[in-house]
């Protein structure tokens, strides 16, 4: 059952053979329309398989590929999503051997829609990382120099959609896990709205910040997989009955917007061609006819500090199920507790064991006032802040990163890695929808433009984005 659309502006030669140069290209939307037309087709998924053979040699962008022929639209799954039949790794030597017995709902929704899963894409371990350098598996690559990385924690998706291994892929969102990767790897990234998209067979990292997201070459193809994953679930108790029909924007004409362009954006450690690129953005908008501003949003500053508080403390509740009794890795020992420590010591790698540390301090009895309920007061205050801001903007814009995407082991400080999330964390906080665009490039690398709008805006934001992409594109 594919998802018919009435105009398509792409479409293949129905007769004409599909080579890897051309499905490299290929958009969801066009893939649509060619299995509309030819649904027992199985050459979208050959294709694929090609690419992937070739490009992997260098990217590193799946930890398991399904070489198995089959129709369908071929979609990279972030390898903390659950499917059914195929390891989920998480990225981590504790689920070593882990087979998912489920689909995640959006899984099973995709399935409904024809998408055939080629593989499971790579991840920093258990989406905690802002690279992929944090994988048990090895870096992902960035297609566009490979001897930078692709950005975290869905840097797998990002790459693969980036390279043309895949037409789209689904990613996670923590704190900025499928935005940033989009724009180190110059595709789109979208986070939902919390609540909009079921969890659902995901593997928790902070339950409270977790959003299942596509990672698109269009942004019309990001609307056209929202339509498919998001809905209430009553198996997840946070999603919500909202009926949201995310293209309704797409390919319209917009009416003029008053967008906030935060002055943080200009601030320190943002890098001078990131400056560039958002100054010329701003330039674009005005020109156009949109009421565009600088607002002060000071509140952003403390956004990291809060995230690690928060995030932290809900992975050492998550994470404590991998014990080596139930599934995963387990190393025998004389005791329990002795099996217990040497297989969460030696299965969980330094980052994630360092994240346990400080959200196990943070939630003890001593420090829990000090820390954590402190944190959710903050937090409550950078959303209350971006709340006020929508009352008088349609819109929130930020460079996705402040730094383009740098250096295979290049940085070793893990508080520089945190900082380069300053921009994505806060609609998380807030749980407002947020996307990445690709806009032009420094130092020949990706830049990509963060937009936010107010909760349940999603399908507007996806029209106006659609809107830029289209009218203020740039290579």
């Amino acid at each position: 059952m594919w998802y018919n659309f009435s105009e398509v502006e792409e479409v293949f030669e129905l007769d004409k053979f599909i080579d890897k140069n051309n499905f490299k290209g290929m958009t969801l939307k066009a893939a649509i329309e060619y299995l509309n037309t030819h649904p027992e087709s199985t050459e979208l998924v050959e294709r694929s398989l090609e690419v992937i053979s070739d490009e992997e040699k260098r990217l590193n962008a799946f930890i398991t590929v399904k070489n198995e022929i089959e129709k369908g639209i071929p979609i990279g799954i972030k390898d903390n999503i659950n499917v059914k039949g195929m390891k989920t790794t998480c990225a981590s030597k504790i689920l070593e051997g882990y087979v998912a017995p489920y689909d995640a709902t959006v899984i099973k929704k995709l399935r409904v829609c024809g998408y055939a899963f080629v593989g499971k894409t790579n991840l920093d371990e258990f989406a905690m990382g802002a690279s992929t350098e944090y994988s048990a598996f090895g870096p992902t690559r960035n297609p566009h120099d490979v001897e930078r990385v692709a950005g975290g924690s869905s840097g797998g998706s990002a790459a693969a959609v980036a390279s043309g291994e895949v037409i789209a892929a689904l990613g996670s969102d923590t704190g900025g896990s499928i935005r940033q990767p989009a724009a180190f790897c110059g595709v789109v990234g979208f986070k939902p709205t919390y609540g909009l998209v079921s969890r659902y067979g995901l593997v928790a990292f902070a339950s409270s910040l977790d959003q299942i997201g596509p990672i698109t070459k269009t942004v019309e193809d990001s609307a056209i997989l929202m339509n498919i994953i998001a809905g209430k679930d009553e198996n997840d108790a946070t999603t919500v009955d909202r009926n949201i029909d995310f293209t309704q924007f797409v390919g319209k004409q917009i009416p003029k917007m008053k967008i906030a362009v935060a002055k943080q954006s200009f601030g320190e450690g943002v890098e001078e061609g990131i400056k560039n690129r958002v100054n010329e953005f701003v330039q674009e908008l005005s020109r156009h006819g949109h009421d565009v501003d600088v607002v002060d949003i000071d509140e952003i500053k403390y956004s990291v500090a809060t995230y690690y508080i928060i995030a932290p403390s809900e992975v050492s509740s998550n994470l404590s199920r991998f014990d080596g009794v139930k599934y995963g890795l387990r190393i025998s020992s004389d005791s329990l507790r002795e099996m217990y420590e040497k297989t969460r010591g030696l299965g969980f790698g330094e980052e994630v064991r360092r994240r346990i540390l400080i959200g196990t301090f943070n939630l003890s009895a001593a420090y829990y006032d000090a820390y954590f309920e402190k944190a959710q007061k903050v937090r409550r205050v950078i959303a209350n802040k971006l709340y006020s801001v929508f009352e008088k903007y349609d819109f929130i814009v930020t460079p996705t990163s402040p730094v383009v995407a740098f250096k295979v082991k290049s940085v070793n400080d893990p508080l520089v890695y945190y900082m380069m999330d300053i921009f994505t964390i806060p609609a998380n906080l807030a749980g407002i929808p947020a996307i990445s665009i690709p806009y032009g490039k420094s130092e020949n690398l990706p830049v990509g433009i963060q937009i936010m709008g107010p909760r349940f805006s999603d399908a507007k934001l996806l029209g106006f984005a659609d809107w830029v992409e289209r009218n203020l594109g740039k290579s």
